[in-house]
C-alpha cells in the first residue's frame, strides 16, 4: 500500500522532529551529569567539622543579619544610621524588638508601628546579657490585631518620641531600611551567647534538642562563626565542632585569635545539624578582654549568691532578699523573664539599702534551664555557690528558730562543713497551701501561710559553681556534676516552699510555666505529673475548697523565727552596713 505523495511527506517531516527532539535530549542529558561528582547523583559532599579559610557563605543566613535601619532626623537635625538590629516573635504575639547596643537610650515615649499602620505601646526590657554592658537593648510590644493578619509578619518600626515631641524612627519596616520578617520563636533559632572559662563558647538555641533528655550528639553540630551585613554578604570565618550539646546549651571552642583580630565587624555565631544549613542566630560573639574570662564584671568573689528567674514578683522580692541576706546569702542574681511591674524600683531601693542585687534580661520564653545555665556558668568567678532557689522558696532550719537573730553562719555553715568532694547539696521541700488565705497576706508569705503538706515532693539544690558538669545540664532542682565530685543530702535544712498561695496569686502559673520541658497548665497532657497541682483542672476556675487544700501539717516555726528577727510584716529589716551593689 502506497501512501498519497502529501502523506509521505507529512510522515517524513514527523520523524524528523522527533530526531531532533531526541538529539537535544541527550546534549542536555550529557551538560547534566558533566557536572554530577565522581561519586554519583546521589552523593552528598563530606561535612568536614574543621577551620575553614574565610569564604563567602552559600547557605541561607539573611535572618541571622538583621537588618540595617535608618533613623529619621528630629526638626532641625540631621539624618542618623542606626545600627543592624532583629526583632523576634514571641508566644501571646509579642514581639521583641533588639537594638544595637550602641543605640541611644529612649528618653520619652516608645511605640512599635507595623505595616499598615497599627501600632501598639513598646516597654523597655533592658540590655541582653553581654560582658561591660555591650548586649543588645530590647523592647517588647504587643502586635496588634490588624498586623496579625499578613501572610508575612514584617518587622515593625521602633518609634521613639522624645520630650521635644520630634519622633526617631529605628525599626526596619520602612523609614527607608530594608524589611525583614519577624525571626519565629516557635521556630529553630539561637537565641544568646556567652564567653566563659578562659574562652569557650556557649551557645544557646532551641529546636536542636526539642525533647527532655535525649540530646543531639556534640558530633553532629558545628559551630560556625561568621561575619555578616557587609557589601558581599556574610563570610564564614571559622567552623568548629561542638563540644557539648545538652537541652539548649552547645559548648563551642571559640574562633582562633587571629580571626577575632583581623577585622573590626563584629563576628557571629550560629549552629549547624550535619546535613541542614545553618539556625537563624541573634547571638554576637564577644571575644574576652585582655586578662578577662568573658564573664560577668570583676566583683569580689561571695561564697553564697542565690538565682532565680521572675516575671512580675516585685511585691514577694524585699521579703526574699532580706530573710536570706540575714542568714548567709551574699549576692543576688534575678533573670527578668519579661516583668511588667516595679521591679526595677524594688531592685533599686534594695541596692540603695545595701543588699547587692543585680537584674539580666532573659525575655525567652520557656528557657528556665538555659537561664540556670547562664547563671551557672558566667557567674562563677563572682560566687562560689550558688542557691537556685524560687523567690516563693526560703531556705530555713527547724534549729534556727531557737535563735534570738539571724545570722550568716546558719546557712554558710551548710556550705563550709561538706567533704572537699561534695559538688551539691540538695534539700528537701516542705510544700505550704493557702492556710485560709483569700488574698496576699499583708505580713508576706512566711508569715502568712502556716500549714503545709506532710511529706516532701521535690528538692532544691545548693550548687558549686566549680563543679558543674561542661554540660551544664540541670532539671531546674539540681545540676549534673564534673567527674570526681558527688552530691550530698542534708536532712536538717529545708525549702519551705509558698507554692499553693491564696488563689488570685496562684491562678497567675496559668499564664505559662517557664521550664521548657513542663507543659503549661492549659495543656491536658502528663495528667499524673508531679508538676501538676492535685486537684486543679486545666482551666482558670478556683478548685472547691481551695482555701483549705494541702493543709496536713501546722508549722508555724519560720513565722515565728521571721516576727522576731524582722518584726510582723519584716518591718524591721535588720541594719546593713553598705558592702556595694551589682545592678544592671
Amino acid at each position: 500500500m502506497q501512501l498519497h505523495p502529501r502523506r509521505r511527506h507529512a510522515v517524513a517531516r514527523c520523524r524528523s522532529l522527533i530526531a531532533t527532539a531526541a538529539f537535544a535530549l541527550t546534549l542536555a542529558a550529557l551538560l547534566c551529569f558533566s557536572r554530577v561528582p565522581p561519586g554519583g547523583m546521589l552523593a552528598a559532599p563530606a561535612r568536614a567539622l574543621q577551620l575553614v579559610p574565610a569564604r563567602r557563605l552559600h547557605v541561607r543566613l539573611g535572618a541571622v543579619k538583621g537588618y540595617t535601619a535608618t533613623s529619621t532626623p528630629a526638626a532641625g537635625g540631621r539624618a542618623t544610621k542606626a545600627q543592624p538590629d532583629a526583632v523576634v516573635l514571641l508566644p501571646d504575639w509579642e514581639a521583641l524588638v533588639l537594638l544595637r547596643p550602641d543605640a541611644a537610650d529612649a528618653t520619652g515615649n516608645v511605640t512599635c508601628r507595623f505595616r499598615g499602620g497599627a501600632s501598639s505601646p513598646a516597654r523597655a526590657v533592658g540590655r541582653l546579657p553581654a560582658p561591660a554592658r555591650s548586649g543588645r537593648r530590647a523592647y517588647a510590644c504587643v502586635v496588634p490585631e490588624p498586623a496579625r493578619r499578613h501572610k508575612t509578619l514584617p518587622a515593625p518600626q521602633l518609634v521613639i518620641a522624645s520630650s521635644s515631641t520630634s519622633k526617631r524612627n529605628m525599626g526596619a519596616a520602612g523609614g527607608g531600611g530594608r524589611s525583614t520578617e519577624m525571626l519565629r520563636w516557635s521556630g529553630r533559632l539561637v537565641y544568646e551567647s556567652a564567653v566563659v572559662d578562659g574562652g569557650d563558647v556557649l551557645v544557646f538555641a532551641k529546636g536542636v534538642n526539642p525533647r527532655q533528655g535525649v540530646n543531639r550528639a556534640a558530633s553532629d553540630i558545628q559551630c560556625v562563626y561568621y561575619r555578616g551585613g557587609g557589601p558581599n554578604g556574610d563570610h564564614v570565618v571559622a567552623t568548629l565542632p561542638a563540644a557539648t550539646s545538652a537541652q539548649q546549651v552547645f559548648r563551642c571552642p571559640p574562633p582562633p585569635t587571629p580571626v577575632q583580630q583581623e577585622s573590626q565587624e563584629e563576628i557571629r555565631v550560629t549552629l549547624a545539624v550535619t546535613g541542614q544549613e545553618p539556625l537563624p542566630s541573634l547571638a554576637v560573639y564577644n571575644p574576652p578582654r585582655s586578662g578577662s574570662s568573658g564573664t560577668s564584671t570583676a566583683q569580689e568573689k561571695k561564697l553564697i549568691c542565690a538565682c532565680t528567674m521572675v516575671r512580675d514578683v516585685a511585691k514577694f522580692l524585699r521579703e526574699w532578699v532580706v530573710y536570706h541576706a540575714a542568714v548567709g546569702v551574699d549576692r543576688f542574681y534575678l533573670y527578668d523573664n519579661g516583668s511588667e511591674d516595679d521591679l526595677a524600683d524594688q531592685v533599686h531601693h534594695l541596692n540603695e539599702a545595701g543588699y547587692d542585687v543585680s537584674t539580666v534580661a532573659w525575655p525567652w520564653t520557656k528557657a528556665q534551664e538555659a537561664g540556670f545555665s547562664h547563671g551557672a556558668s558566667v557567674h562563677r568567678d563572682s560566687c562560689d555557690w550558688m542557691a537556685f532557689i524560687d523567690v516563693d522558696e526560703f531556705i530555713f532550719s527547724p534549729q534556727w528558730n531557737q535563735s534570738e537573730n539571724p545570722d550568716k553562719s546558719m546557712l554558710r555553715s551548710v556550705v563550709s562543713s561538706v567533704e572537699p568532694d561534695i559538688g551539691q547539696v540538695s534539700l528537701g521541700c516542705a510544700d505550704f497551701g493557702p492556710s485560709g488565705q483569700t488574698l496576699n497576706p499583708k505580713e508576706g508569705v512566711t508569715q502568712g501561710y502556716t500549714c503545709r503538706r506532710r511529706t516532701h515532693e521535690r528538692h532544691k539544690s545548693l550548687l558549686r559553681l566549680d563543679a558543674v558538669d561542661d554540660s551544664l545540664v540541670n532539671s531546674i532542682h539540681h545540676f549534673a556534676l564534673r567527674p570526681g565530685f558527688r552530691g550530698e543530702w542534708n536532712r536538717h535544712v529545708r525549702v519551705n516552699h509558698y507554692k499553693y498561695q491564696a488563689w488570685e496569686e496562684f491562678k497567675v502559673k496559668f499564664r505559662r510555666r517557664v521550664s521548657t520541658y513542663v507543659v503549661d497548665w492549659t495543656d491536658p497532657v502528663n495528667l499524673k505529673s508531679k508538676d501538676r497541682t492535685p486537684g486543679l483542672g486545666f482551666e482558670v476556675v478556683e478548685p472547691v475548697g481551695w482555701t483549705h487544700k494541702f493543709c496536713e501539717v501546722n508549722d508555724t516555726l519560720l513565722r515565728d523565727a521571721t516576727r522576731r528577727w524582722f518584726g510582723v510584716g519584716f518591718r524591721n529589716g535588720p541594719a546593713r552596713r553598705r558592702t556595694g551593689t551589682s545592678s544592671s
